[in-house]
């Protein structure tokens, strides 16, 4: 949650854990090298080459996804690829299912994508590194929605780590945070004893006017949910060759999920964060996600309107499920504490201030691409 390197918190596959669990999907072949593990924090993950090629192997704790929470993933995955979607190929273990467990680990398989990892070595929720890429993320997230009709899963249910949409579009967004904590017993028992509902509702009122009935008219669908550019790979031209990891995808709204990808690429979090601001939040490249976008799908004036009305609490509900992770399965009081303040509290109050409110005045009326 900083740009600063700290120690993982599980522990990186092995080669002897990657053999034994490539031995169960019988599609993979026998392990050949780990090429590379990633450094993302809330699973463990590598490159593995076997004798039939290259596959992403992932691995969760069982109190994080197990076989079926990885199945509303996939069932979503498999829709966009059957719209032809470039998606990765979820690899099937020897029962037909795309998840095997092992003790307190789920695993799953996937095989590499097609595209360049160019934002590999970038941490996650980080600027494009061009207008043109951020065009190019815009086409392609509209590509996503655009598959994803028809797609008529359920919600997800309260998965940690997983974003979701019921607090927001509610007529009574204090009521749907009471049910949000009320479903997950670390979440409440993190924040019992806490002023948590005033500040939230001090927000909802000062950031969140009118927002719900905005959001209530707006068509379910399923979503990406965490549209940033190190979920993208590239071509050499600069457009996006694949896109991947559907861990936060549910079912929300197209705006949601535009609004969740400019609030994690446009403003850099890292840097304020650490008291830093030689970074300036770039409503150009906010401007360039909307007019990708709207290369392929259409978007209103009041389209857009919404969007920057929902920008300041869009994070909300992803971050609720941050704290929960963190007091639940990591029982890490600290963590939950920077995912409460850091997080959920401060990107909200950073909207009131003078560079939040000129970043959505330039967004609003129209940054010039």
């Amino acid at each position: 949650m900083g740009t600063a390197l700290e120690a993982a918190t599980w522990p990186a596959i092995t080669d002897g854990e990657a053999g034994a669990i490539l031995s169960r999907f019988p599609a993979a072949g026998r392990l050949a090298a780990l090429r590379w593990h990633s450094p993302r924090p809330f699973s463990a993950a590598c490159l593995v080459e076997t004798d039939r090629g290259a596959f992403f192997l992932k691995r969760h704790h069982r109190l994080l996804r197990g076989p079926a929470a990885l199945g509303e993933e996939h069932a979503f995955m498999r829709h966009l690829r059957s719209a032809g979607l470039p998606v990765p190929v979820v690899v099937s273990a020897s029962d037909g299912s795309g998840a095997v467990e092992q003790g307190d680990w789920t695993y799953e398989l996937h095989a590499r994508a097609p595209g360049i990892d160019l934002y590999r070595d970038r941490p996650s929720w980080t600027p494009f590194l061009s207008h043109r890429h951020a065009h190019a993320a815009g086409a392609a997230l509209a590509r996503v929605h655009l598959a994803a009709r028809g797609f008529d899963a359920a919600p997800r249910g309260p998965h940690p780590l997983v974003g979701s949409f019921t607090i927001l579009p509610s007529a009574d967004p204090m009521g749907a945070a009471d049910a949000y904590v009320a479903a997950r017993p670390a979440l409440a028992a993190f924040l019992a004893g806490k002023r948590w509902r005033p500040e939230l509702a001090r927000l909802f009122a000062v950031l969140g006017s009118g927002l719900s009935e905005r959001l209530r008219g707006q068509a379910p669908l399923w979503t990406h949910g965490d549209w940033h550019p190190s979920n993208l790979l590239w071509s050499d031209d600069g457009e996006v060759a694949a896109v991947f990891d559907f861990g936060l995808a549910t079912r929300t709204c197209a705006l949601h999920d535009i609004a969740t990808a400019i609030e994690r690429t446009a403003i850099p979090w890292l840097r304020l964060a650490e008291g830093k601001h030689d970074e300036a939040p770039d409503a150009r490249a906010a401007a360039a996600i909307v007019a990708g976008y709207r290369t392929v799908l259409p978007l209103n004036p009041a389209d857009v309107e919404t969007i920057a009305r929902l920008l300041p609490l869009v994070h909300v509900e992803f971050a609720m499920s941050e704290v929960d992770y963190f007091a639940g399965i990591l029982a890490d009081a600290g963590q939950a504490d920077l995912a409460w303040d850091g997080y959920l509290v401060d990107h909200a109050e950073w909207f009131l201030s003078p560079a939040g409110q000129e970043f959505l005045r330039q967004f609003a009326n129209g940054a010039p691409v």
